[in-house]
């Protein structure tokens, strides 16, 4: 009984599954009837343009009206690609000539700004950018003269070397070796055409190194310290004299750094300055005006750098002692003296050397000589 029932449902499945499956075929081929009619359709339409519309026409033709028949057949045949062809044209037609004069094309063209063209100045002279000691006492030389030209650094008066400027006229040169201390003038000299520098160079190279030495630029203009001192040893600045002079004037003579200024003040007061001489002197006179016997003052003597910045002081105070009333001073001339700096810090102006050279029965002002020992007549009644 149960496997009677077995097969009977089993019967039953079987039955359902090719009901299921014929019904999908029957719908497939009712959907692949339906898309060739409509394909059958549409070609149809396509072809209404291609053929004769009606019996009348193809009649006409078989009487032999041939040529007006087919020309009447192919303006109806195929007037929708002629109106389309026809259309076009005229677009194209509108859009070059119509268009073009009613609404004149403009085209935006961006605003290019006109060529900037920097003038160079012309170089006239060589010049010089840098001039550096180095740590282990080579000097570096950097300079502009015109391109691919050669130039030749002169120092003391003495050819050392030449170089070659490059495409931008600038050169560079560094020495062989390290300089020996002491002073050195520098400049330079183009050649074709052969030109020196207007402008020179003195570097104080220090038997302390480096950081003692000093690089000056010397113009027409004034001077311009291209390195300055890192630091300061003993003896750098000194103050080995001090005059005051009855007419209220005081002259401090020391020893400082080549070409570097030195300033005076007298209780905080600013008095004036002075240049450092290339052998390493320097004499400073002001006014101070009358000085009180028995009265304490400091006095400050300052050496500054390119920048005006201090680099080293010397502060001496004293007491003022009662005036002698010798009329006169004595001076000894060191290396790097001459009268007319000698009279502007003693007598304010340079002008009278003559009065010092008349008293020291010196011929020549011109000539005189380290150790001398000068009488200064400081009474006013020259």
């Amino acid at each position: 009984m149960l496997k009677q029932n077995k097969n009977n449902i089993m019967g039953k499945t079987k039955r359902s599954t090719d009901d299921m499956i014929n019904d999908a075929i029957a719908q497939q081929n009712d959907w692949q009837e339906n898309r060739r009619e409509y394909t059958r359709g549409f070609l149809k339409s396509l072809n209404m343009f291609a053929r004769p519309s009606n019996k009348k026409q193809a009649v006409a033709v078989a009487d032999g009206d041939a040529v007006a028949c087919e020309r009447h057949g192919v303006l109806r045949a195929y007037w929708f690609p002629i109106l389309c062809a026809m259309l076009v044209i005229f677009i194209a037609v509108w859009a070059m000539f119509i268009r073009g004069v009613t609404q004149p094309r403009v085209i935006v063209v961006p605003t290019v700004p006109e060529p900037v063209v920097q003038k160079v100045n012309e170089i006239t002279v060589p010049t010089f950018d840098i001039v550096r000691i180095e740590k282990d006492g080579d000097i570096v030389i950097a300079g502009r003269w015109l391109p691919h030209q050669n130039i030749s650094i002169v120092v003391n008066n003495k050819i050392v070397a030449t170089e070659r400027t490059d495409y931008a006229g600038e050169f560079v040169y560094t020495s062989a070796h390290a300089w020996t201390p002491g002073n050195y003038t520098i400049a330079l000299l183009g050649t074709e055409p052969e030109i020196k520098s207007s402008d020179k160079v003195f570097v104080y190279v220090s038997d302390a190194g480096v950081e003692n030495s000093v690089s000056l630029l010397m113009t027409k203009e004034g001077s311009t310290l291209l390195q300055a001192p890192a630091m300061l040893r003993d003896g750098d600045l000194a103050v080995s004299k001090i005059d005051y002079l009855d007419t209220g004037r005081i002259v401090v003579s020391g020893d400082g750094l080549p070409r570097l200024r030195v300033s005076l003040a007298l209780n905080g007061e600013y008095m004036g300055f002075a240049r450092v001489s290339d052998h390493r002197h320097f004499g400073l006179g002001a006014d101070v005006g009358e000085l009180e016997s028995g009265k304490e003052y400091e006095l400050a003597v300052r050496m500054h750098d390119g920048d005006g910045r201090t680099i080293g002081t010397v502060m001496h105070k004293f007491v003022m002692p009662e005036m002698t009333g010798d009329d006169d001073t004595y001076y000894t001339v060191r290396r790097g003296d001459c009268l007319w700096i000698i009279a502007r810090n003693f007598l304010r102006r340079g002008v009278l050397f003559s009065v010092i050279a008349e008293r020291n029965a010196i011929s020549n002002p011109d000539l005189i000589y380290p150790k001398q020992l000068l009488q200064i007549p400081t009474s006013g009644k020259h």
